[in-house]
């Protein structure tokens, strides 16, 4: 259980355990994908989980541990080109990327909903003072003004992402986020984030982990084209298949399946805000 000071999570929030366990424990499933967290043991302990019930879901573990390098991979690159970038983490659960991303000049917002960042002060306070922690609910309109980012487009560029999030939104949400941000982020900012497609929609009952937690998978892109759609502003950089190095299966179904589709089933993409 989590301390005793503090409610269950519900559904969706509560979904930050198949993370926070698979940081903590998948390497020893996939050594070559560990990500070397030095706080999810401690988290996960804390909160009274071993972890056991959700290393069994292997596809799951894997694709955390893919996609967490891939998002730090890309949050590393962008910090390369802007070394003192504001970063922020919407949705960040009890994920800790300040530990692989701090460079001595970065700001840091890690923001989630309100019983979440409850938790995350108690287990996992911030320690620097270039690093935020605060309330956000990205259904509200005004969430980009609530993290303190740039008001104007001739500010530095920024880098959002936001990991095992968007496919628990609705899709009108989802749209206003990538509309806000076309419309308000300076030229270069980055927006990153994980999402299955719509054939996973309504279908979380059959997912081995998120089934346990009773949150639903409710938006998924139809086409890349849906990512870019909601504003002129928006580009698409990549798009990362998370699920390739899994198995030869997925080896050959990943690229098949992008073909056939015109969408990747599962990936992390990177949007930028053009000039």
């Amino acid at each position: 259980m989590p301390p005793a000071s503090s409610p269950p999570l519900s559904a969706v929030p509560s979904t930050l355990r198949i993370p926070l366990a698979a940081r903590a424990l998948g390497g020893t499933l996939f050594p070559q994908l560990e990500v070397g967290d030095t706080h999810a043991s401690r988290l996960l302990q804390a909160m009274g989980d071993d972890g056991q019930q959700w290393l069994q879901d292997r596809q799951s573990t894997y694709g955390v541990l893919a996609r967490t390098l891939c998002f730090r991979d890309h949050a590393l690159a962008f910090l390369a080109r802007h070394p003192s970038a504001h970063v922020a983490n919407l949705g960040c659960g009890l994920s800790h990327y300040l530990q692989w991303l701090d460079n001595g000049q970065l700001r840091m917002t890690d923001a989630d909903l309100p019983e979440v960042m409850a938790l995350r002060r108690q287990l996992l306070p911030a320690q620097s003072p270039r690093h935020v922690q605060t309330e956000l609910d990205l259904s509200d309109p005004r969430w980009w003004d609530a993290l303190g980012l740039p008001a104007t487009r001739d500010e530095p560029p920024v880098f959002l992402f936001s990991e095992g999030v968007f496919m628990y939104l609705t899709p009108s949400t989802v749209h206003a986020i990538l509309a806000t941000f076309g419309k308000r982020a300076p030229a270069g900012s980055a927006l990153c984030f994980d999402a299955m497609c719509w054939l996973a929609m309504g279908r979380a009952k059959h997912h081995t982990s998120v089934r346990k937690t009773h949150a639903e998978f409710q938006w998924g892109p139809r086409k890349l084209a849906d990512l870019t759609r909601p504003h002129p502003r928006l580009r698409l950089r990549n798009s990362d298949g998370v699920m390739a190095g899994y198995n030869l299966f997925y080896r050959l179904l990943e690229p098949a399946f992008r073909t056939l589709a015109g969408v990747p089933f599962y990936a992390v993409h990177a949007l930028e805000a053009k000039a």
